[in-house]
């Protein structure tokens, strides 16, 4: 299927590894020109570089910047602006496991300000510029547990939510163009920071990570597909909506979620 996108270039935030790097790859290997984001230059040099070798003679470049901080996101925009990005992926984000009453006010601030703002300000830079070109796509990836917020990560949840809300809000700002903006709410996925996660949990109740994978989702009783998604299914939802075949849907929430809500939306 031809999904039109050779001629787009995108930016990534949070790209250098799991879904957001599978959505660059994906891209990529569609013909878009990418523009990928980590928090050290290392890092981001070392994902340019697979992704180029995964991808011959792709166009992928890369902007070091923490979202966390704010005049580090300033320098970022400002680099964009020299680029027409047609399309926004907003990946970046934190989660993390903890007991609702030891989360102190600064680490829901952390949360909000990563989580929610990056979208907030990435999307208040570029949609602008996408409106007067007539076309564009802004994509969030959410979660399922924005909708089903989890009782041990309230925090991640809660800002998950907010994402969904602001995708909604932006998508009413498009009316009658060719720019939509649309949220994938997808579910439990083995990315690396995921795995990572996993492998640190397994080894402070000493179990093999394995099985405590398989505890998870079977705890998860809700799951269709009974296992943890990989990044690239996520990012096969995500070329879809970025493409000019996607023209129609705009202002929605579509899961990717392995069949975990149970609820319309």
């Amino acid at each position: 299927m031809e999904t039109g996108l050779s001629t787009k270039k995108a930016f990534i935030s949070g790209s250098t590894e799991g879904i957001g790097f599978a959505i660059a790859s994906s891209l990529l290997r569609e013909g878009a020109a990418v523009v990928i984001n980590g928090r050290h230059e290392e890092r981001v040099e070392r994902s340019v570089a697979a992704l180029a070798s995964a991808v011959p003679g792709a166009d992928v470049s890369g902007i070091v910047a923490d979202f966390g901080k704010p005049a580090e996101v300033a320098r970022l925009i400002e680099r964009l602006g020299a680029k027409h990005i047609d399309i926004l992926v907003n990946n970046v984000g934190l989660f993390g496991i903890e007991a609702f009453e030891q989360i102190p006010d600064a680490e829901w601030a952390r949360y909000f300000d990563v989580n929610v703002m990056s979208g907030v300000r990435l999307s208040r830079a570029l949609l602008p510029d996408m409106l007067a070109a007539g076309w564009g796509r802004i994509l969030f990836v959410a979660s399922e547990s924005g909708v089903n917020v989890p009782a041990d990560m309230i925090h991640y949840g809660v800002s998950k939510a907010g994402m969904l809300a602001l995708g909604n809000g932006l998508a009413k700002l498009t009316r009658g163009t060719g720019v939509t903006v649309n949220t994938i709410l997808g579910g439990p996925t083995y990315s690396d920071g995921v795995a990572r996660t996993v492998d640190q949990l397994a080894a402070s109740q000493q179990l093999a990570p394995d099985a405590l994978k398989a505890a998870i989702i079977g705890a998860n009783t809700t799951s269709l597909v009974e296992r943890f998604l990989e990044p690239d299914e996520i990012a096969n939802l995500a070329v879809y909506l970025a493409s000019p075949l996607s023209s129609a849907t705009n202002g929605a929430a579509l899961r990717a979620d392995g069949g975990v809500l149970t609820a319309l939306l």
